[in-house]
């Protein structure tokens, strides 16, 4: 079992700091957690981006989102393969096995970045189908802009692939990781 139990909408982010880490985080109550985030943002932030934060910053950020319900899966794919290319299709690979064996209704929400949107689009479409989860999971790329809570994956792939202590900050959220 994934540990996503059918929620409905899962936020997805990932990190190649270290090799290739993806975070899928399910939200409990969508309102509560966006009233959240929002609050975080500061006056001309559009988003909030941990790369982009001071070190105080973004401890505040990571203990106030500790309030927030939501489960964590981290797919770790590591520097097991050739390209970051690569080690993302293997991990939504495994997400998509993830969310086809909750058997729920599920939209997946991935950051969007530009260069990789055809890609994905093709590879979640080939891993959805192979799956027989098409009628069920759906899939759309958004800007950090255009929903505030995909700063939640970003926020905790950011801290998995730190030190020890950030690792230890987020390790509550975290649900399950699956090594792909």
């Amino acid at each position: 079992m994934s540990g996503f139990m059918g929620l409905g909408r899962i936020y997805v982010d990932e990190t190649k700091r270290s090799g290739y880490v993806l975070a899928a985080v399910a939200v409990d109550d969508p309102i509560a957690a966006r009233q959240a985030v929002r609050a975080l943002i500061l006056p001309g932030q559009r988003r909030l981006h941990m790369h982009n934060e001071h070190a105080r910053r973004r401890r505040r950020i990571v203990s106030d989102i500790q309030d927030i319900a939501i489960s964590v899966t981290i797919y770790d794919a590591g520097r097991l393969y050739g390209t970051d290319r690569a080690g993302r299709a293997a991990c939504m690979s495994a997400l998509i096995e993830d969310v086809a064996a909750d058997g729920g209704d599920t939209e997946l929400v991935f950051e969007q970045d530009d260069s990789l949107v055809a890609s994905d689009r093709y590879e979640l479409y080939r891993l959805v189908h192979r799956a027989g989860a098409a009628d069920r999971v759906a899939y759309r790329h958004l800007r950090s802009h255009e929903d505030q809570l995909l700063a939640l994956p970003d926020i905790v792939a950011w801290c998995r692939v730190r030190s020890t202590e950030w690792r230890r900050r987020v390790a509550p959220m975290v649900t399950k990781v699956r090594q792909v």
